[in-house]
């Protein structure tokens, strides 16, 4: 089968393609591996290479090559791509609006919210949830990516950035104040305190692969590259226990390093510019009844979650 019919093929009927196949060929595609899309698509690498052989075999054309570092489209898959987006727009517009219809509180509410904020700050807010609304169940996507709401990989998110996207509502709950913290032990290791002018003198924990902190510095000034942290690891749950270890110097919000006694900040106030906090859904599923209640839940939780921090810090300012 030649590429144009291949396209022709990809937006026609529903009856003569099956659209779990397009959307397991999307998401291959999007990830650029098999194993990525498992992970887009909650779903096992077996079962995603047999939904691609089949979409390959009813439509009569290869749509992969294997190359080093996973897949890579071929030329007929690369002419199916914008009719497989056409099906994808259209299926996910059917999905808001027929979960957008439902005002029954039952059912699930798919939350992603970043590591620290959902270790540190959601549980509490969901375990009430629950005790009011026991017939609505919650998966929680804990992720430091920014998930397309608009593809539904979920329903609700706490971001720490605004969106741009169109189509989705976002409700600003406040600025979470970050600092940088480091355990009683490793302070009297340093003689008592941290000069900030003398940076490199110290130990710092930081991440592996994400230059965000990297950025971060530079912005104020210090110029660091990779090697300036001793010790480094993508996952920020991790980084805050090895710095609850007395490892180092550790990056992290104070509504969380505020919480451990034996926990000092050591950089100046307001150094580290505050990470905004945003609750995100698409405005499609404020109208579910569901959403709605787990969206305003979330909402009154974590705004009285910053409210309080901000009244203990100016009280000890006082």
């Amino acid at each position: 089968m030649n590429t144009s019919v291949a396209a022709e093929a990809v937006t026609g009927a529903p009856s003569t393609l099956d659209w779990n196949l397009v959307r397991a060929f999307l998401a291959v595609v999007d990830a650029g591996s098999l194993s990525g899309a498992t992970r887009l698509l909650a779903t096992s690498q077996p079962t995603l290479s047999r939904q691609i052989a089949e979409l390959e075999r009813s439509i009569g054309v290869t749509l992969f090559e294997r190359i080093a570092r996973g897949l890579r489209l071929t030329a007929a898959g690369e002419t199916l791509v914008p009719a497989a987006r056409q099906m994808q727009v259209a299926a996910q517009v059917m999905s808001m609006k027929v979960l957008g219809q439902s005002q029954e509180l039952t059912g699930t509410v798919r939350i992603t919210a970043s590591e620290m904020t959902a270790t540190y700050q959601l549980p509490p807010i969901l375990a009430a949830l629950r005790r009011a609304h026991p017939e609505i169940q919650i998966e929680l996507l804990v992720s430091n990516r920014i998930e397309n709401l608009l593809e539904r990989h979920a329903d609700i998110a706490v971001r720490h950035m605004r969106p741009n996207q169109a189509g989705l509502i976002a409700k600003s709950l406040g600025k979470m104040a970050l600092n940088g913290y480091a355990h009683v032990d490793y302070l009297e290791r340093v003689g008592g305190s941290i000069d900030i002018r003398n940076a490199a003198l110290y130990d710092w924990i930081g991440y592996d692969t994400d230059d965000l902190l990297i950025k971060g510095f530079r912005a104020i000034g210090m110029a660091v590259e990779r090697d300036f942290f001793a010790t480094r690891c993508d996952n920020l749950v991790t980084d805050w226990h090895l710095t609850l270890a007395g490892m180092g110097i550790g990056i992290t919000a104070e509504i969380v390093g505020s919480q451990y006694p034996q926990m000092r900040a050591v950089l100046p106030p307001n150094l580290v510019p505050p990470l905004p906090v945003w609750l995100t859904a698409h405005r499609e599923l404020r109208q579910s009844a569901r959403i709605r209640v787990v969206f305003d839940a979330l909402a009154k939780g974590l705004e009285a979650v910053y409210k309080q921090h901000e009244k203990t810090v100016a009280n000890q300012s006082s």
